[in-house]
């Protein structure tokens, strides 16, 4: 996400956010004067806990769970639970790899949003993690990190909240490229933000010479979206990770795709 505006446009939200029914646990309605609340718990199976989401639906759609997501949850959680079998385990080992040694993964979240996966990485991967989003959705991402501060800590992970403009090379600088993976969710929907995301992730993935890796769960709505991926493939291998079957109703599913910096597949 780039500007504020961009949070309305061309999106109905009605079919594409998060069915609570299907994915979220105990959820509760609250009201501060101003809008509505909703804390929802998702359970992380491999660590037997929950990680509690406040979503505020009148506030945008950057502060709304979407099914994207949780696929990449479900994923984190399936790899801790049984990394044999799972689609993360090549891309996760090689880059945790530091000479003799296993260290811990610094990882960067794009386009945050809630922040859901985010805290779900630092807390199935023991990891570093930073989530970003624009400015105006600081506020409520801070609160979910710290909402689920005492559960990353206890599970080795640590989180960190930063603003990130996607395109913006004040934002892009301060960043930096210190991550060993970037992980995004539901990123792809406007076309005037294809380039400038494609710019991000060319600093982020393609400076220092080592191997990096995007990894982004992805549900197709429009056949504009092929045009990022086109607009990709000039800098980066892409592949498919993982597919999603279609949810009902729908003829499609989430796919997650592993983006590498050419000649620095792990």
């Amino acid at each position: 996400m780039a500007t504020q505006g961009d949070d309305e446009d061309d999106i109905n939200p009605v079919k594409m956010i998060l069915p609570d029914e299907d994915q979220g646990k105990s959820l509760t309605m609250l009201s501060d004067g101003t809008a509505k609340q909703q804390l929802q718990q998702h359970y992380i199976r491999s660590i037997e806990s929950m990680v509690v989401i406040r979503q505020l639906p009148s506030e945008g759609l950057s502060f709304q769970l979407w099914p994207a997501a949780t696929t990449l949850v479900t994923l984190l959680d399936n790899h801790r639970c049984h990394p044999s079998k799972s689609p993360l385990t090549t891309i996760l080992t090689a880059l945790s790899k530091g000479g003799d040694n296993i260290r811990k993964l610094k990882i960067l979240e794009i386009g945050s949003g809630t922040g859901l996966a985010g805290i779900a990485a630092a807390v199935t991967l023991g990891a570093k993690v930073t989530v970003t989003d624009l400015p105006h959705v600081i506020p409520n991402l801070q609160f979910n990190v710290d909402a689920n501060a005492d559960l990353v800590a206890q599970n080795g992970g640590t989180v960190n909240v930063a603003p990130l403009r996607w395109g913006e090379d004040e934002d892009v600088e301060a960043i930096g490229r210190e991550f060993d993976l970037v992980l995004a969710s539901d990123v792809v929907y406007h076309d005037h933000l294809f380039q400038p995301l494609i710019e991000t992730l060319r600093f982020l993935l393609n400076g220092g010479g080592e191997k990096k890796v995007f990894v982004m769960a992805h549900l197709r709505r429009w056949k504009k979206d092929s045009a990022f991926f086109k607009k990709a493939k000039k800098f980066f291998d892409v592949e498919t990770l993982h597919t999603d079957p279609p949810q009902e109703g729908t003829r499609i599913g989430v796919v997650v795709y592993g983006f590498f910096g050419k000649n620095l597949k792990c």
